[in-house]
């Protein structure tokens, strides 16, 4: 009895060691990025700060200003759509993070640029900053995510 028992345990334990054995050695998936659209969490702080610092310019169903390519009386352009039919998904999420962090001139190195979009330096963590990206993404269609995805391993492998 003892025996079958001895034989039993050291059969469980040989069968834990291979599949964490195996577990390894498969292959993990590619790094798309700073964001994190599939996070539960970090989606649902990110709707709440997207909520407080972001709809009221770039709406609350991510529809962005009307008229959002055609330039103001200041000569800036409105604040534009995050959903589908926008252009955030055309940048990989590095861009949209610095943009949202330090502005968009200093992110993309035009010193005489004007916008309305602020910087959020001092006004919202990194993380809270990816949390408001994260769930922007969540709210894309799988083919623009997936294309989102490509975007940032393309642009992983060009640094």
């Amino acid at each position: 009895m003892k025996r079958s028992r001895l034989f039993l345990a050291a059969a469980v334990i040989g069968a834990v060691v291979l599949v964490v054995a195996i577990s390894s050695l498969a292959p993990k998936p590619a790094s798309t990025g700073l964001l994190e659209p599939d996070d539960v969490q970090v989606t649902t702080l990110g709707r709440q700060v997207y909520a407080m610092h972001c709809a009221a310019c770039h709406g609350a169903k991510l529809e962005g200003q009307p008229n959002w390519r055609q330039r103001d009386a200041q000569g800036r352009l409105p604040a534009p759509p995050h959903d589908a039919s926008g252009h955030t998904w055309h940048h990989p999420d590095e861009t949209l993070f610095r943009i949202t962090k330090v502005g968009v001139a200093k992110a993309a190195n035009l010193a005489s640029y004007e916008s309305s979009m602020p910087a959020y330096e001092g006004v919202l963590t990194d993380a809270e900053i990816v949390a408001a990206l994260s769930w922007i993404k969540a709210q894309w269609p799988v083919s623009i995510r997936a294309q989102h995805d490509e975007l940032n391993r393309s642009s992983s492998r060009q640094r």
